[in-house]
């Protein structure tokens, strides 16, 4: 599961980022979902575009024609001037193979109406078949799977000891799975698919090879896929 893309090659949640991931053979593209003040999908992680571009602001104060007017790699100097990406952007170049993580970044998405419209978006796209919602928060996830329940979720927790139910998919913070060997066994006795949350998991793969873990998360897919033989 490619980290917002292969962050370690090209600046996070890139088109560069995206790209570079999938030609690494990442099986996922997780990236990170705010809504822009005209009520776009934008691939951005923070609430601000203060850390990732050359701009400063709130994301969900801004238009998309304002967004896309700014760098998305200015941590990069190096590099080539990009704008922040949508999803509809990261669908266009999505293989049909390559399944997609959204992670809910906004409580907007405690809104009926924005998951409704999330859900419309995703098969408008053809991806509503290969994508799974995540969160932190639960609420947002309710609110996602009443008005869509066709969409699998998965839950995100860095204190949780034990797997909960309702849920496709968790992603426990790392340390958990070494304080509790038996979170992935119950998970599995649940049908539910264990991701860590450790986007730096290469020195620690034997342990969740050993586990049993179903996927790894990671900001450089193409060192963590040479680990894994592939």
């Amino acid at each position: 599961m490619a980290h917002r893309g292969n962050q370690v090659v090209f600046p996070e949640n890139t088109m560069s980022a995206f790209q570079q991931a999938l030609q690494d053979g990442a099986d996922l593209i997780e990236t990170d979902l705010n809504l822009s003040a005209d009520d776009v999908f934008i691939c951005i992680h923070d609430g601000t575009v203060n850390r990732t571009t050359d701009g400063s602001g709130a994301v969900a104060e801004m238009s998309l024609s304002e967004l896309k007017a700014l760098n998305a790699a200015a941590t990069r100097p190096d590099l080539p001037s990009e704008p922040i990406p949508t999803l509809g952007d990261l669908a266009e170049i999505l293989p049909a193979d390559i399944w997609l993580a959204l992670e809910l970044k906004t409580d907007r998405f405690r809104e009926p109406a924005t998951c409704r419209r999330l859900a419309q978006e995703l098969e408008q796209l053809g991806l509503k078949a290969r994508t799974v919602v995540l969160s932190f928060s639960l609420s947002r996830l309710d609110t996602l799977r009443l008005v869509a329940p066709e969409l699998p979720v998965g839950w995100i927790t860095l204190s949780k000891f034990w797997p909960i139910s309702g849920v496709e998919l968790i992603g426990p913070f790392w340390p958990l799975l070494f304080l509790n060997p038996f979170y992935v066994l119950f998970a599995h006795s649940r049908q539910q698919i264990i991701c860590p949350l450790d986007p730096k998991p290469d020195s620690r793969l034997w342990y969740y090879r050993f586990l049993r873990c179903d996927a790894v998360l990671t900001d450089n897919p193409a060192e963590t896929c040479r680990l894994l033989g592939r």
